[in-house]
């Protein structure tokens, strides 16, 4: 395999970051563009994803996987800057207000940011307030909401309601493990998300429909 895009899209499947780093140096090298090379990567992932969602694979593949893709866009964020290219869409996600959890919150981080989506993660245990201010600060066309307590799905109650007392333009996805459809249509968020691929899928359709 001397395809150097082919070779950087196998590495990310299977979470080699020395070979990710030196297949995407090696492409920006030979003449690929950062967005031939930033295709290759979510290619990569859109992989991950799938697997993922099919059982294939489990959590700890997934960030491994995206650990490979950090570090190649350690190598490719510069060359996107340098070039102009930005990722059209921004996400605004965190925890919210009383739960502390976030390994399910950092995997969606990564694989969004592996599906080229700009993304600001605000942490953990954040007030409502703080993540509309965020959202709006940040011009954000999506709002990830993340809880794992059932304690805290009041808060993730309180973070909606904040947010849909005024208009605004970002779609608001829910998820974690106590969160049902049923829950986020009742509370008035625009999706559910049951895992970091869907959650991928489902911004996708959002930002395509709004």
């Amino acid at each position: 395999m001397n395809d150097p895009l082919q070779q950087l899209i196998e590495a990310i499947k299977v979470g080699n970051r020395k070979i990710a780093a030196t297949a995407t140096q090696t492409a920006l090298d030979s003449g690929s563009s950062g967005k031939e090379v930033l295709g290759a990567l979510s290619e990569g992932m859109d992989d991950v994803g799938k697997r993922f969602k099919a059982n294939e694979i489990f959590v700890p593949e997934v960030l491994v996987a995206a650990r490979a893709m950090k570090k190649s866009m350690e190598l490719l964020e510069p060359i996107l800057v340098k070039s102009g290219i930005k990722p059209e869409h921004t996400l605004v996600i965190g925890t919210v207000k009383g739960d502390l959890h976030d390994i399910g919150k950092n995997l969606v981080a990564m694989m969004m940011k592996g599906a080229n989506f700009n993304v600001i993660d605000l942490g953990t245990n954040l007030p409502a307030q703080t993540i509309l201010d965020a959202a709006i600060e940040h011009k954000a066309d999506l709002v990830g909401l993340s809880a794992l307590l059932t304690t805290t799905m009041p808060a993730m109650r309180e973070t909606v309601a904040l947010m849909n007392k005024e208009p605004h333009p970002f779609k608001i996805i829910v998820g974690g493990a106590p969160i049902t459809q049923d829950f986020a249509d009742d509370i008035g968020a625009d999706g559910f998300a049951i895992d970091a691929a869907s959650t991928v899928e489902l911004a996708r359709t959002l930002v395509t429909s709004s």
